[in-house]
């Protein structure tokens, strides 16, 4: 490990990379709900009222319209805005200036201005906070023109990726997961960045190419780590960026492994699994050994009871189960 880095988890990265691009450039600024309570949003912005004050970290009303449209606006006039939505859930509330404005002002102005704006919404799974409050909605995004959509797996990426769609000139959705914020990982104490729209293969393998991103990733590398005893070798590659996505890197994968699953965190139906499955169709069918497999979520919402929860949410033993069953076909 590099004398510069050290082992920390994936909260504490993120919070590392909004000092980093704020002492960096005085024209970010975060807002949004919790901002003055850290924990509402996972510790990610301890620290930050106190160094930079309430003119730069603004703890805003519960009012997700209000505050993304004042975002988009800061970001118009010259200001380089993040906007926190505790529960991605509720970024839906603020669909109208996401997609209608920030999405599209870059395009509709010939290219003249941009909207460098960052929508940051955290997912939140399990502990029985059900259908309204455990949606990833990281494919809904991504179908939108004009519109970059990150989810990194790992501290390093979290740190990286956000510096990254912070220094972008167009909106970036960055996405989270609560799960992740406890994971530790190596990551360097000066300011980085991490190219958005490039994937990374986290494992090489020779018999299957699992792809993943967030959360998933875990799964995938754990599964991979247990399929050696049997007898089967995995390739694993974390996405990191949902859009744009690296195809070339998900392509040369299939193309040695010749099998493909893709392990992703939303309903399998019109879903970013369907996208990947759809691109090595169109464009790599010829080196398929076997026919690709979508591995999501069921398409019905999140249940609440622990026990249904269970069942719902994928695990590491149907991921390997579901493996072992393409690499024997």
């Amino acid at each position: 490990m590099s004398s510069n880095n050290r082992i920390i988890n994936y909260a504490q990265a993120l919070n590392e990379a909004f000092h980093l691009s704020m002492e960096a450039d005085e024209r970010v600024f975060l807002m949004g709900q919790g901002l003055e309570s850290p924990w509402y949003v996972g510790n990610t912005a301890t620290g930050l009222i106190d160094k930079f004050g309430s003119k730069r970290i603004l703890d805003t009303p519960v009012s997700e319209n209000v505050i993304t449209g004042a975002a988009v606006g800061a970001a118009i006039a010259g200001t380089r805005s993040v906007v926190v939505h505790p529960r991605l859930d509720f970024m839906l509330y603020a669909m109208d200036p996401i997609i209608n404005e920030a999405a599209n002002w870059h395009y509709m102005n010939g290219g003249a201005s941009s909207v460098p704006v960052v929508f940051w919404g955290c997912v939140n799974r399990g502990g029985e906070q059900a259908a309204q409050h455990s949606q990833s909605l990281h494919a809904t995004f991504a179908h939108i023109p004009g519109l970059k959509v990150v989810m990194p797996s790992t501290p390093y990426d979290a740190k990286g990726l956000m510096i990254s769609a912070i220094k972008d000139d167009n909106p970036v959705v960055y996405i989270d997961e609560r799960w992740l914020h406890g994971v530790k990982g190596e990551v360097p104490s000066a300011m980085y960045d991490i190219q958005i729209g490039k994937a990374k293969i986290r494992k090489k393998g020779s018999d299957i190419t699992i792809v993943a991103s967030s959360y998933m990733t875990h799964l995938a590398m754990e599964a991979a780590t247990q399929l050696k005893n049997h007898n089967v070798d995995a390739e694993v590659v974390d996405l990191r960026t949902i859009k744009p996505l690296d195809k070339e890197t998900i392509l040369d994968s299939v193309g040695r492994t010749g099998r493909l699953m893709v392990a992703d965190g939303g309903w399998k139906s019109f879903g970013i699994a369907a996208e990947i499955l759809a691109v090595i169709y169109e464009e790599a069918f010829s080196v398929l050994k076997t026919a690709p497999v979508r591995f999501c979520l069921p398409d019905c919402p999140a249940p609440s009871s622990q026990t249904l929860e269970s069942e719902y949410f994928p695990q590491i033993n149907d991921l390997m189960d579901v493996v072992k069953k393409i690499t024997r076909a």
